[in-house]
């Protein structure tokens, strides 16, 4: 970024303002297009019964929805092996932990799911004073089924289905967000799956770092999110 931008007169600056407003209104616009064509994807039935460890025993799928008809899952990256879960998630989790109480009031329940066990979800959760239901999918197949999870022959392969495309990569996690719908007779739908930055819009800070002169100031960076950490863990 350069440290100094033209400066103007206010009339100049409202003149600007007003070009970029036009654009901002044709993304807003396109961004409303976008929301209705997902609506109005076709769903596929979910044939397997998975089931979740939680802080109150073992859950069905059908159970996480608590009554209501429409479920989001955050794919929260946790390897069983890991002592705490991924930084980017965490910063994920701390923007969503809040909203959960106003999505029940949209027939909409929200829950993150890992493979990690129980007792280490519930004690990062403490950590972290989060508020929204976690569970382990470790004895399911549910993280490798929405490809947010890759077993080890996978991994060695060194080629990932992630985001729907084969890719060059070795992780044993990565993250994304499902949603499902359960409807009068208790079948279950997945209707909608995203990952990479179709994650973006769910994170409220990147959304305030992009209206600041430097943005998100990650392109000096090795990779990407290497200034990030979990908020009990900065400096100051």
């Amino acid at each position: 970024m350069k440290e100094k931008r033209e400066i103007v007169s206010s009339q100049d600056w409202l003149k600007a303002r007003l070009n970029l407003l036009a654009k901002e209104k044709e993304l807003t616009r396109l961004r409303d297009e976008l929301s209705r064509r997902r609506r109005e994807m076709p769903w596929e039935r979910v044939e397997k019964q998975y089931v979740f460890d939680t802080p109150a025993g073992k859950e069905t799928m059908a159970q996480l929805f608590d009554g209501r008809s429409q479920l989001i899952v955050y794919h929260f990256m946790f390897d069983p092996g890991w002592e705490a879960g991924c930084r980017a998630c965490s910063w994920w989790a701390d923007n969503f932990d809040r909203n959960v109480i106003h999505l029940k009031h949209r027939d909409v329940t929200l829950v993150a799911i890992s493979r990690a066990p129980i007792d280490k979800l519930e004690a990062l959760k403490r950590r972290m004073g989060w508020t929204f239901k976690w569970v382990s999918s470790g004895d399911s197949d549910f993280n490798y089924d929405y490809h947010v999870s890759f077993r080890p022959e996978v991994v060695a392969s060194g080629e990932l289905y992630y985001n729907y495309r084969p890719q060059k990569r070795s992780a044993t996690e990565l993250p994304g967000i499902s949603v499902f719908y359960k409807d009068s007779s208790g079948a279950i739908f997945h209707t909608y799956s995203c990952y990479e930055r179709g994650l973006d819009m769910m994170n409220a800070g990147y959304h305030f770092l992009d209206l600041a002169p430097k943005g998100r100031d990650e392109d000096r960076l090795a990779h990407r999110m290497d200034w990030l950490r979990h908020r009990d863990r900065y400096d100051v």
